[in-house]
């Protein structure tokens, strides 16, 4: 083979449906692959022209078009087109064109055909291979929203520990407190007809069993645990769900369920278990909050924040449910914490407004975060009467923030901050200095605190706040060009040939942060053009919502970037969630090696999403252009 051929062939193996081919296979293919250049804004192909070849991306980007004109997908390093006008009648059924500079690989249809007859792998592949797919993936994720349908299997938390049926009720309790359960499965071994030995289950005996059949009756400790068990065993399968296993003990009166996998146990449920699922609901969870009466109680409270993520990720429940129920639980903290702290130092002198910063204003909170917080004070606000005051109470509230695992802020973005404690009036007129003269740190403000949300005290002052800064930064171009370029900064990981780049040195060498490079310089862009079309909403979904309805983004891109959107933090949500359960502390970064085929593909796609959108950022907002 000739370099280049190699060169053809070592690509296609990193991509699917090649890289299930045998490798000689692969390098025959590559024998017969043309190479084509096409440039940006280049028609490949129009609709219901002959078509003769498999079109692979090698590097660029391609959109692929409907009959009527309609965006249907875009493709990069990679993609694949062209086979359902081969599988057809050999004409195009979708056009393509460049919208980058272009190298398309093409494989003639006499090969297509070959590959498409002699592998299943292949001809299953083309068959069924939808190319709208982050669309899918975003949309199949969020039917799955069902939270009433976690499985019985989740709240098993250990295999059954179990007991011979001659053993005697001393041992069994011994048993039991060497393990620290409250029952056990009673088992017996049994020969059968081929000498074979099996073992199966007779009944369980709990500790009510042992209280109400042996205390109560003064039993032997001698006795066998098979005069005191309880046959006839009410079992579920490891596929029930959880409110299935609900009802079957309350029908039943039951205080423990064995759980059975292919007729074989794998654990049992206690009442308790069930009590401690439902604990982990997020509501549960800031009902119990409010009425906690010290920072130590709401320390413990926050323990169980984790599982409770742990949860909704478990139920498939989306980024935007999950970022709201997170920010709803630190609302909640802080909002006790004012409380808690208004009983320590009294009545608050002059009227405040205690406001969230940042994704918990947005409702876009996970469980990695640290806190961002301001006050806004009345305009009676007398720093030598009243700092102290407010000083003691954010110290208070930010120090109580901390030991419930929200973090300082490393930047100094607290109330803490006498910076970030200033009256109604101060506010307005730092605001209306940041968006009238933007700098680089004003703009960095900017970005964090242009997302507010009154949180405890007088609320109201946040949505006028809100509304002044809509009214002041839509008409101001210059400032609007600033953001977007501020926004510019942090880029999405892929390289030239739309390979993924990751950390070179440090802690998270070969990974990439899904924050920084993903969610954020999304949240990033989405924000400037909330700013632009006065958008009041705070949630970047929401504010996307007003942003295509405002009609000032292509056709379809609005919903590109929602799905981008949701992607990428499902996979962040989903990475924070296995660190979490793995006792690991929970981080943004990720290994595309721990990913699947499938998340490596789509987050391509999203990013891809995500780096055309800041190219036309920077195309739309300029100082001197009429938005």
């Amino acid at each position: 083979m000739e370099a280049e051929q190699i060169e053809i062939a070592a690509f296609l193996k990193q991509h699917p449906p090649f890289d299930a081919l045998p490798e000689e296979v692969v390098d025959d293919v590559a024998k017969h692959v043309e190479i084509s250049y096409f440039r940006a804004e280049t028609p490949l192909y129009e609709y219901g022209v002959p078509i003769n070849d498999l079109c692979v991306v090698r590097s660029g980007v391609l959109e692929i078009y409907r009959r009527n004109g309609e965006l249907f997908n875009r493709l990069s390093e990679g993609g694949i087109f062209g086979q359902w006008g081969l599988l057809m009648n050999r004409r195009v059924r979708y056009a393509a064109k460049a919208i980058e500079d272009s190298l398309v690989y093409f494989i003639p249809d006499t090969v297509f055909d070959d590959l498409f007859e002699r592998f299943e792998v292949f001809s299953d592949f083309m068959e069924t291979e939808d190319t709208t797919r982050l669309r899918q993936a975003v949309e199949s994720h969020n039917d799955s929203n069902d939270l009433t349908t976690s499985k019985v299997s989740s709240l098993i938390i250990r295999d059954p520990v179990t007991v011979e049926r001659e053993a005697t009720i001393q041992q069994a309790a011994q048993i039991m407190t060497e393990e620290g359960v409250s029952s056990l499965l009673v088992m017996t071994t049994e020969v059968d007809e081929d000498n074979q030995e099996t073992t199966r289950t007779v009944g369980i005996i709990t500790d009510r069993d042992l209280r109400s059949r042996v205390i109560a009756l003064g039993l032997p400790y001698e006795t066998p645990v098979s005069e005191i068990l309880t046959p006839q065993l009410i079992t579920l399968d490891h596929n029930a769900y959880v409110f299935e296993a609900m009802l079957t003990m309350l029908r039943n009166n039951l205080h423990h369920l064995p759980i059975l996998r292919h007729q074989k146990p794998v654990g049992v449920i206690a009442l308790s278990d069930i009590v401690r699922y439902e604990s982990q609901s997020s509501l549960v969870i800031v009902s119990s909050i409010y009425r906690q009466q010290s920072v130590d109680d709401l320390e413990v409270i926050a323990k169980g924040v984790p599982a409770c993520f742990s949860r909704m990720v478990s139920e498939d429940a989306n980024s935007h449910m999950i970022g709201s129920a997170m920010a709803v639980i630190g609302r909640s903290f802080k909002q006790r914490l004012l409380e808690l702290g208004e009983e320590e130092f009294g009545p608050p002198p002059v009227a405040y407004c205690f406001l969230a910063l940042g994704s918990m204003a947005r409702d876009e909170q996970l469980i990695v975060t640290d806190q961002d917080n301001a006050m806004i004070l009345d305009d009676k606000y007398d720093p030598k009467e009243h700092d102290e005051y407010f000083a003691n109470l954010a110290k208070f509230v930010s120090d109580g923030l901390a030991r419930c695992g929200y973090s300082y802020c490393t930047g100094n973005i607290m109330a803490t901050n006498p910076e970030w404690r200033k009256t109604r009036t101060e506010w307005e007129a730092c605001f209306a200095d940041w968006i009238d003269h933007p700098n680089p740190k004003s703009l960095l403000n900017s970005s964090i605190f242009f997302d507010l949300d009154g949180v405890y005290g007088a609320t109201n002052w946040a949505e006028t706040l809100k509304a002044f800064i809509g009214r002041r930064a839509r008409r101001n171009n210059r400032f609007l060009a600033c953001m977007a370029r501020n926004a510019l900064n942090r880029t999405p990981p892929l390289g030239f040939f739309k390979n993924f780049v990751m950390e070179q040195d440090g802690r998270h060498k070969n990974s990439m942060n899904l924050k920084r490079r993903g969610t954020a310089p999304l949240a990033d862009l989405i924000r400037v053009h909330a700013l632009a079309v006065d958008s009041r909403s705070q949630n970047s979904f929401e504010r996307l919502d007003d942003i295509i309805e405002a009609g000032i983004l292509p056709k379809g891109r609005g919903e590109d970037l929602r799905d981008a959107m949701e992607f990428i933090s499902t996979v962040r949500i989903r990475h924070q969630a296995l660190d979490v359960e793995s006792d690991i502390e929970p981080d943004n970064n990720i290994e595309p090696d721990n990913l699947s085929e499938f998340e490596r593909r789509n987050l391509k796609d999203a990013f891809e999403i995500l780096s055309n959108a800041q190219k036309f950022l920077k195309y739309r907002y300029q100082p001197n252009r009429s938005n």
